[in-house]
């Protein structure tokens, strides 16, 4: 399994817009093959920051099958032009220490 992690920063007064948005898009990315479950998060000190946090199956699955597919154009086009700056969004898989 790997999480997807995005912080996402919001322009300031679309906060509302954007969770309207995202109530739509969030249809969209979990009718995507591989994909496992998503919790969005928003930031208590920042208000217009959020979290999302995708689980895929694999890691080509977001990057390659989400991504690359028509489910992707429709999600851009409801999100993107909500956040500033673009979000840098990053993979991690389960860690575990050797010992345990």
């Amino acid at each position: 399994m790997v999480l997807e992690v995005a912080i996402l920063d919001v322009i300031a007064g679309e906060e509302e817009n954007f969770e309207i948005a995202f109530t739509k898009a969030q249809v969209i990315i979990a009718a995507s093959k591989g994909y496992i479950s998503h919790q969005l998060q928003k930031c208590i000190e920042k208000n217009n920051r959020y979290i999302l946090l995708v689980q895929w199956e694999t890691l080509e699955a977001h990057t390659e099958g989400f991504r690359k597919s028509h489910k992707y154009t429709e999600w851009k086009t409801l999100l993107h032009h909500f956040y500033d700056p673009f979000p840098t969004v990053e993979h991690y898989q389960h860690w575990e220490h050797p010992n345990f």
